[in-house]
């Protein structure tokens, strides 16, 4: 671990929020380095020619690079997301070790300030005269003062980088990219950028400088010493972020798809319009800041376990990952939102501040999650609460058991945490702790974090967020959508904290929250339908070609999930008539309110200002959770945007607390 420990968790706490930002995912649960984008959308019309097509959309995303090559460019991501995991990532750990973080930024310094003529030409020629004077004046400093680019003075003296290439360059001059291609070893490009990679290599002038002469015979001195380099600098820059790629790729259900449409936006080279147009949402503003909830500790993941366990109702083995106090301590089982995967930010950031309170931390995937649902799912389809509930409690009991054989002397008490959707099927367990038909696991503690009180009401909230820009006038609607984007990309080169006033209107800060869910509703349906295809889906549905699929897949809302795509699922199952009644009245928290009354280990903590809780939501909570302790409401926060705040840390920790301390014997595991 590098020394001076505390500014290197702040510069890679930093950089994951920069990136969360440039890709706006909200962090629920963001060349090589390039590789951890999130997404945005497809804006391509939907699948025509059939008559169950879903409902068109009511306006226009803006449209990517198409992707013609998908399959070969899924084969590329694949061949280079296993050099980063095997290769690079192994070694980086021993190279990180060795050399120290001071010393990685140097020689990364030291690389980026030799690019300086292909900058210099690149602003020339997009007649960027401030941008040349401003990297001229940055190279005279570096060079100097910076003793030959070893130390960025220029940006502490607030010098401003004008980063340009010959990918930009064509792009100014007219050239729009028509294929995306994923390179490898380089990732994400198109023929555009490729063309212009090959030139920014061919416009560095010490290539061509080389104490040697050229030897056909010799592979050594095919390339000039600055090539050799030039891997180097490549592999000491990507060993600072390595991790984060790899965790990327890990916790997202197809981080290919992501990266192909994210990519569009990365590459503009347009200055985004900040003039704020319309009135600001306090509440989806403050949702928002939920990407600054993260882990602090740049080395917590990698001192991670990742182990897996058999799911007897479904014979396939489900991972888990946990993080044991050396000695014996209570336990924290952390379950995450709508969608996530155990290693998303938010469950990490959650495991890290119990972790560093004392407790033992584990964290599973979401019912809702292609991981959960494709190993511990008994149900084809998620959505009923009682079935994704049970599958739930069923997983937890035999992670539970199995960390019980394997560390009988380090777990104490259990506590059974969740956040978002993890919160309402944490309560759900709660509630049906005295009713369970077969042994499961009982907790010691039940902490719900923003959770929602009623299903519908909150998926419907959701589907009016993505709806959110028909409240601009139908002639500026594609502009103002677009500027949005670029909006959230040139957020990206800024360092921003959690006192920000993000620069987003009541339109774009709630379509930016629909549109993240909209994406975890297309990785559901798509992984449900792989699954088990009903038919309802109009595109062959082919794991190397996605894009046609996703197109059509995108155009369904929340709404349309359960009508058309749930409810013929159940009532084949044969839930009870009226099956959509049904399922509305088990997601439905007021149903178990006889279960959650009378469990005095529950703990929930809410914002009052949350969009997914109206004011019957609140006042029911209230009346159902009257003893002291058990509800904690915040003011303010929306939806999960309050978690990097002290206070409210302090009081997921009170609600861990007093909770009964471990028996210093070992406890014989559940049966």
């Amino acid at each position: 671990m590098d020394s001076n420990k505390k500014p290197a968790a702040r510069n890679s706490t930093s950089f994951r929020l920069r990136r969360k930002i440039q890709f706006l995912a909200l962090g629920f649960c963001f060349g090589f380095c390039s590789l951890c984008l999130l997404p945005f959308a497809y804006g391509q019309p939907p699948a025509t020619g059939s008559t169950n097509a879903p409902p068109a959309e009511t306006y226009a995303l803006p449209v990517g690079v198409p992707d013609p090559i998908e399959p070969f460019n899924r084969v590329m991501w694949s061949f280079n997301m296993g050099v980063l995991d095997d290769v690079i990532k192994p070694t980086s750990r021993a190279y990180r070790f060795v050399v120290r973080k001071p010393v990685r930024t140097s020689i990364n310094n030291f690389s980026y300030n030799l690019l300086y003529p292909g900058r210099l030409i690149n602003n020339l020629l997009q007649k960027k005269w401030q941008g040349a004077r401003d990297e001229s004046d940055r190279f005279l400093c570096n060079s100097t003062v910076g003793l030959a680019g070893f130390f960025d003075v220029a940006t502490r003296w607030k010098i401003p980088k004008s980063d340009a290439d010959f990918g930009q360059t064509f792009g100014e001059w007219g050239w729009k990219p028509k294929c995306f291609i994923m390179l490898p070893f380089f990732g994400p490009s198109n023929e555009r950028d490729t063309v212009g990679l090959v030139a920014d290599t061919a416009a560095n002038p010490l290539l061509y400088i080389a104490p040697y002469n050229y030897v056909a015979s010799d592979p050594w001195t095919w390339l000039g010493p600055y090539s050799y380099f030039s891997i180097f600098a490549s592999y000491n820059n990507l060993s600072g972020t390595v991790d984060e790629s790899v965790r990327f790729n890990q916790a997202e259900t197809d981080a290919y798809s992501e990266v192909e449409y994210a990519w569009t936006f990365a590459r503009e080279n347009r200055v985004a319009n900040f003039q704020l147009k319309g009135v600001q949402d306090p509440a989806s503003l403050e949702t928002l800041q939920s990407v600054f909830f993260t882990y602090q500790d740049p080395e917590f993941p990698n001192r991670a376990t990742t182990r897996s366990v058999l799911i007897p109702s479904t014979g396939h083995k489900l991972k888990f990952t946990f993080w044991l106090q050396p000695g014996k301590a209570n336990v924290v089982y952390i379950v995450p939102g709508l969608g996530s995967h155990r290693l998303a930010e938010n469950s990490l950031a959650l495991a890290e501040l119990v972790y560093s309170n004392g407790f033992s931390a584990v964290c599973v995937s979401s019912p809702f999650n292609s991981e959960f649902m494709d190993n511990a799912s008994t149900a084809k389809l998620p959505g009923y609460l009682p079935a994704d509930g049970h599958d739930l409690h069923v997983a937890l009991t035999e992670i539970d058991r199995s960390m019980h054989r394997w560390y009988p002397d380090r777990l104490g008490n259990r506590a059974l945490m969740g956040y978002s959707m993890g919160a309402f099927q944490t309560l759900f367990v709660a509630a049906s702790e005295r009713t369970n038909r077969v042994p499961l696991i009982q907790f010691d503690r039940y902490v719900a974090i923003n959770t929602p009180v009623e299903l519908a009401q909150g998926i419907s909230k959701l589907d009016e967020f993505y709806q959110a820009p028909m409240g601009w006038p139908a002639s500026e609607r594609t502009s103002d959508l677009n500027n949005t984007f670029l909006k959230v990309a040139a957020l990206s080169k800024l360092s921003l904290t959690p006192r920000a006033n993000l620069p987003f209107s009541a339109i774009e800060s709630q379509f930016l929250i629909g549109l993240t869910y909209r994406f975890i509703l297309r990785d559901i349906i798509y992984d449900t339908q792989r699954r088990n295809n009903q038919g309802i889906l109009q595109q062959p549905i082919k794991d190397s070609r996605r894009a046609p699929v996703y197109q059509e897949i995108l155009h369904y809302s929340y709404q349309d999930y359960f009508a058309r795509f749930a409810v013929p699922y159940y009532q084949s199952q044969g839930l009870a008539m009226p099956v959509a009644e049904t399922l509305e009245k088990a997601g439905d928290l007021r149903t178990y309110t006889h279960g959650l009354r009378h469990n005095p280990e529950i703990r929930i903590i809410v914002n009052e200002n949350d969009f997914l809780l109206n004011d019957e939501d609140l006042a029911w909570l209230r009346a159902t959770f009257t003893t002291p302790g058990e509800l904690k409401v915040f003011a303010r926060g929306g939806h999960l945007g309050n978690l990097s705040n002290p206070t409210v840390q302090k009081a997921i920790l009170a609600a861990l607390t007093p909770m009964r301390p471990p028996d210093p014997t070992p406890e014989k595991p559940p049966q």
